[in-house]
């Protein structure tokens, strides 16, 4: 399905620096992202406990999406999403090839 170019812009998508991680009690799949994006911090619920330890997630930087409806998972309110690629097996946080700053909007 094809979307148009303007919806398309309506997305709002930056790079953010994980600057915390925590574990969620009875989770075998999500952690708790603090997460920089310059103006402002957000909190992310990312399934990604499996494939990374949480010292392999302080300080990146990756893709996430900041106008996302808002979810409660595990009694955490998800107030963006990190966009990653997952082919069954490997699951790849989408990250910048250079350093750019918290904020920097993907287009």
């Amino acid at each position: 399905m094809e979307i148009l170019f303007e919806d398309f812009k309506n997305l709002d998508i930056r790079i953010g620096k994980i600057i915390a991680v925590e574990e969620i009690p009875n989770s075998k799949n999500l952690y708790k992202l603090e997460v920089d994006f310059g103006a402002e911090k957000r909190t992310a619920v990312a399934g990604i406990k499996k494939h990374y330890s949480l010292q392999a997630l302080m300080d990146k930087r990756f893709a996430f999406i900041l106008n996302l409806e808002r979810k409660k998972l595990m009694g955490i309110e998800s107030e963006c999403m990190l966009l990653a690629a997952d082919d069954g097996v490997n699951v790849a946080p989408l990250k910048p090839d250079k350093d750019v700053i918290e904020g920097s909007k993907v287009r």
